[in-house]
């Protein structure tokens, strides 16, 4: 793509995973109603303030065993959309293999900044580390989310309390998105794109699996291998996962599914 001559237009639809995957409305109502009956058939350890705001708030799934290693899964939505109760169903395939699971809440752009939103997350990955003992989650964490969520997973790995990430479709430069429709509720600053951009930042040293669906839009695509060979350059483990004819909401049934590609793969980061 030569971003410099595209017009807004073009440049609005080399982000705009929803318009390139037409049957995206069917493909989130069935991940919505999948996540109702998950989260209902595990009601005991659901809304857990972490912070003030309406949105920081976790949803915990213990395992049997409390020292069971733990997914906590960010969800997507460009920051500024969706919730974490729609996304309940993704973990059901490390959760079939005894991984506890948790995911965090967030405030939504334009109500939090990207900096504020970055800051919530890790403020809650603060509360688990203090709590999820108290609910029987004792075990290792690895981070993972999708799309906006891989885009957390990589600014918040660093954090103590987690062990390695999983990042899926992710977003790894914020350069280009102030030139596109989800700058009108993002707002980014140019501080902002340099101090959260993970690519702009020294790469944390633990391991980092990076995969994206080969059917997805190009941008997502290059981020996913860029933060890869940035990582691989520097020796760092962790490997680039594409899966074959997955689009931007096909490939997380990869984690939803027990024998998925990326519920195998997590069980490799533990």
């Amino acid at each position: 793509m030569n971003w410099g001559k595209m017009s807004r237009a073009e440049r609005d639809a080399a982000y705009n995973n929803s318009n390139a995957v037409k049957n995206s409305p069917e493909l989130n109502a069935a991940r919505e109603a999948q996540s109702m009956a998950f989260r209902k058939a595990h009601p005991e350890h659901l809304d857990l303030h972490y912070g003030p705001r309406e949105r920081n708030m976790w949803d915990l799934f213990p395992a049997r065993d409390p020292n069971a290693p733990c997914i906590v899964f960010v969800h997507g939505g460009y920051w500024q959309r969706n919730s974490r109760e729609q996304f309940a169903n993704l973990i059901a395939g490390p959760f079939e293999h005894g991984w506890a699971a948790a995911l965090p809440g967030y405030t939504l752009a334009p109500d939090a900044s990207l900096t504020e939103i970055v800051a919530e997350i890790n403020a809650a990955l603060d509360w688990f580390a203090a709590n999820a003992a108290e609910h029987g989650i004792n075990g290792k964490v690895v981070l993972s989310g999708w799309s906006a969520g891989g885009h957390l997973t990589a600014a918040c790995l660093g954090h103590p309390r987690v062990s390695a990430g999983l990042a899926i479709s992710g977003i790894y430069e914020l350069g280009p998105i102030r030139d596109t429709y989800l700058n009108e509720k993002l707002r980014l600053s140019d501080a902002e794109i340099e101090a959260l951009s993970p690519l702009r930042l020294p790469m944390v040293r633990k391991p980092l699996a990076i995969t994206y669906g080969t059917a997805e839009l190009p941008p997502l695509v290059a981020d996913s291998r860029n933060l890869h060979a940035c990582r691989a350059a520097e020796h760092l483990s962790g490997p680039l996962i594409p899966i074959a004819g997955a689009d931007h909401f096909t490939i997380v049934h990869e984690l939803r599914d027990a024998h998925g590609q990326l519920t195998r793969q997590l069980m490799l980061l533990a």
